[in-house]
């Protein structure tokens, strides 16, 4: 029997007790094995309660350990370059969380030292892993609703009661919403029409003069293959997550189909009536993450989110906070 890939999680936190430690429960190919954050009270706290054998005192002996095989970067955003680099410079396989860095050209950095260093890089995209975007992908890729036209993906959430004080830090967030949740809707569009980002134009909003990041946000977008499309994210409305993809036969529709937490009906119209749902759930989108990572790294299928993933996705964001700024369309390069 393979022996499980050996994980250690850098940057440990709230998203790794929430979502990550029930995924490793319920891996089979995956285990957690050590961990490391910057409060080491915390940390020692932290492995005590959750039987995590290793709790290693700094990144660097974390990415230099014998028992590690994989580095799961779950920092806040400012350090993924930084963290990533030095896991790789170690010989470590990488998965990063999203957005993997602050810029285009962080992600471009990080990409080819993976490629260079030989070791597998991957994004922690886990909605490619959703059974909600392999449906809508499938119905799109099979011409269920003929030549896709137009696209919308939401992500709203309160992030004003969310316990992730940081991301509201310039210095230690790629932005607000945009960058925080904005990326997944970008992503998402990317991976289920599988088309790219041509231009973005940006509208954006924030709380108070005084913030540093935006609160609200609409990306138009044209994408190839002659396909519109839009994101819009807010960090101060109630959580809603939403799939809408319109063909020139059908639409598709899923209201909460980002979600993990709850099912989710899938719908596809035709001249508005239903012709084909299906209720499904995306449960197990982080465990089916981490087993696909662990196989791509014996030589197995190739993971969904890779390193060039990364680096397509800053390069929207990047040009989404550049038209914000300038007032001006901007060309994805």
């Amino acid at each position: 029997m393979t022996p499980p890939v050996r994980f250690a999680i850098l940057g440990f936190g709230l998203h790794a007790v929430r979502r990550l430690l029930p995924a490793f429960a319920k891996s089979e190919d995956t285990r957690l094995v050590g961990m490391w954050r910057r409060d080491q009270n915390s940390a020692k706290q932290n492995c005590a309660e959750h039987n995590i054998a290793h709790c290693f005192a700094s990144a660097e002996e974390l990415c230099t350990s014998p028992e590690v095989d994989a580095v799961f970067i779950t920092s806040p955003d400012a350090m993924h370059y930084t963290d990533t680099m030095l896991a790789i410079r170690h010989g470590k396989a990488v998965l990063c969380e999203k957005p993997v860095s602050m810029n285009a050209a962080q992600a471009r950095e990080m990409a080819d030292a993976a490629r260079t260093a030989g070791v597998l890089y991957g994004v922690a995209q886990n909605f490619r892993y959703n059974r909600t975007l392999d449906w809508l992908r499938d119905r799109v890729q099979s011409g269920k609703i003929g030549e896709p036209q137009f696209a919308h993906a939401e992500f709203d959430y309160p992030a004003d009661r969310a316990p992730r004080k940081w991301i509201k830090d310039p210095a230690l967030a790629c932005g607000g919403p945009i960058g925080d949740v904005g990326v997944h809707c970008i992503d998402a569009l990317r991976y289920v029409l599988g088309q790219e980002i041509e231009t973005v134009s940006t509208l954006a909003t924030k709380s108070h003069p005084e913030d540093h990041v935006e609160a609200t946000a609409m990306l138009q977008m044209q994408m190839t293959g002659s396909l519109l499309a839009n994101v819009t994210v807010s960090a101060r409305a109630p959580y809603r997550t939403l799939i809408e993809i319109t063909g020139s036969d059908g639409v598709l529709f899923a209201e909460n189909g980002l979600t993990v937490d709850r099912p989710i009906e899938m719908i596809l119209r035709r001249a508005g009536e239903v012709i084909e749902s299906e209720t499904l759930s995306n449960d197990d989108a982080y465990t089916r993450m981490l087993d696909a990572f662990a196989q791509a790294m014996r030589g197995g299928a190739p993971f969904a989110a890779t390193g060039e993933d990364g680096v397509n996705n800053m390069l929207a964001l990047d040009a989404a906070f550049t038209s914000w700024k300038t007032g001006q369309r901007q060309a994805v390069r």
